[in-house]
């Protein structure tokens, strides 16, 4: 049986195996914190690779022509390497092609713990005691299933609400709060949003981790195909309820997630940074302030964009999953690090490494040489001749085919004869009865559209007949042609004018 000391040692022991202790009780551990917190801020959360090797950079040569010691003579691409290997950087791809870098949440706790040990020491005030008996009475009545007790306690809530609002109709003056309250309750403000980004961090690598536990497990292929997909498919639809972290996050995102509130919360923070009392705060206090929405925004995305990511990485998974072309893949990576493990003891550092001239030939095996058929494939039969002239069906077939423009469009100018203009419908309703098909009336439309068409806001109703004798009622625009626009030869064709 462990005692309480061991119990306690064990305790500090995992404690301290976090990345962010570990960062804290390194001894580049104010270096790191600094660098960091210069590159990430609240407005960058996510900044490019390239401009963290770039900045990194000009501060350590900045630092170094300061005079500091213990600076590293290592590069910035090297020390950034390093972070992200202990866990204190993520990166990662950004809109298909931008490879980011941004805090995990170990190491914004790091720089919140050192934010808060470098900066003013936090004093007992009397908003954090409000904020503490509130969320405990918050707690109690949610604990206490009593429905009495909880309508006497909305009683007095509205009893003492209703005081309030007579004393203000009763007097019209608010009391006024003094400034130095005022900043207490400003500082407790930006205390409770300095932990945000932490929390928001740590729901998007708790989601992260889910995801690569998923992919883990259905490449290792160890159970049915059908059972993995079913349970993983319902994780991937559920990935926010997976965890502690996403279950908790889901719960605050019922509270912040809603437009309403943060539009009031916007309105709020206004009003808090015109007071006067504002100008008691530092600059960086101010910011933080102002920047609260902004931090539970980025915060609310950064999380949504890891539930697309682990959902989409989960379904492509799932699509286009393989278990002999993985095995395969895992085979080759393995024949790869075998191949440099025994390659690199026996190489210098600046080794020049022979190019490969060719790619190896492919094993196509033995191709096949015999058909089972030697003889030749025969010709298809002679079509049987036919008499077009003997046909009766013909008439019938063509009576049923498309339009007749030629026909239409020597009907047309038969019609208009010497008038510069003639009305749409009354062409239509004055063709033969073979001319006056539904899709006649589309080819006269056509027809038409080769001149100059006037169309009115009025409605022209015509009247086809198909070839089987059913009428149909059309409505369209009516329109009057000028035939004089285009001039229409004895065969009905229309020429355009040059």
């Amino acid at each position: 049986m462990r005692t309480r000391a061991e119990g306690a040692y064990q305790g500090a022991l995992r404690a301290f195996q976090s990345p962010m202790l570990d960062l804290l009780h390194k001894p580049q551990a104010p270096l790191v914190v600094a660098l960091l917190s210069l590159v990430f801020t609240a407005e960058r959360p996510q900044v490019p690779v390239s401009d963290v090797h770039v900045e990194v950079a000009d501060a350590l040569d900045q630092l170094r022509a300061a005079g500091y010691e213990r600076i590293p003579d290592a590069s910035a691409r090297d020390l950034c390497r390093h972070w992200a290997e202990a866990g204190w950087l993520v990166r990662q791809i950004v809109d298909g092609d931008v490879e980011v870098y941004r805090l995990s949440a170990h190491a914004v706790d790091a720089l919140e713990v050192a934010g808060r040990a470098g900066g003013a020491r936090a004093r007992v005030t009397q908003s954090r005691v409000r904020t503490l008996l509130d969320a405990v009475g918050q707690l109690a009545a949610d604990a206490d299933p009593d429905v009495l007790a909880r309508m006497a306690q909305l009683d007095a809530q509205i009893r003492v609400l209703r005081e309030e609002l007579d004393r203000l109709e009763r007097t019209g003056e608010v009391d006024e709060v003094p400034d130095d309250q005022l900043v207490e309750e400003a500082e407790n403000v930006v205390h409770l949003a300095a932990e945000l980004p932490a929390d928001f961090a740590r729901v998007a690598e708790a989601i992260k981790a889910m995801q690569r536990d998923v992919v883990t497990a259905l490449r290792g292929d160890e159970r049915p195909t059908g059972e993995v997909l079913r349970e993983y498919l319902a994780r991937s639809e559920h990935v926010l309820d997976a965890t502690p972290e996403g279950r908790a996050f889901a719960g605050a995102l019922r509270l912040i997630g809603d437009p309403q509130r943060l539009d009031a919360l916007s309105d709020q923070l206004d009003t808090v940074t015109r007071h006067r009392f504002v100008r008691q705060l530092s600059a960086a206090q101010q910011a933080e302030l102002r920047g609260v929405r902004r931090r539970i925004e980025q915060g609310l995305d950064d999380v949504l964009s890891a539930q697309r990511q682990a959902s989409r990485v989960i379904a492509a998974q799932v699509r286009h999953h393989d278990p002999l072309r993985d095995r395969q893949v895992d085979d080759l990576l393995r024949d790869v690090v075998m191949g440099l493990s025994a390659w690199v003891p026996t190489t210098r550092r600046g080794q020049t490494v022979a190019p490969l001239r060719r790619l190896p030939l492919p094993e196509l095996g033995r191709l096949r040489e015999s058909l089972d058929e030697l003889h030749p494939p025969q010709p298809p039969e002679p079509l049987a001749d036919w008499d077009a002239d003997g046909d009766d069906t013909l008439p019938d077939t063509t009576a049923w085919g498309g339009p007749r423009l030629d026909a239409l469009a020597a009907h047309l100018a038969e019609v208009a004869g010497g008038a510069s203009s003639v009305d749409v419908a009354e062409v239509f309703a004055a063709a033969p009865q073979a001319l006056r098909r539904p899709v006649d009336l589309l080819g006269l439309l056509e027809v038409v559209h080769r001149h100059e068409v006037d169309e009115s806001d009025e409605v022209a109703v015509v009247e086809a007949e198909r070839p089987d004798g059913t009428r149909q009622r059309f409505a369209f625009a009516s329109a009057t042609v000028r035939v004089g626009s285009a001039r229409v030869d004895e065969a009905g064709r229309t020429e355009e004018s040059q």
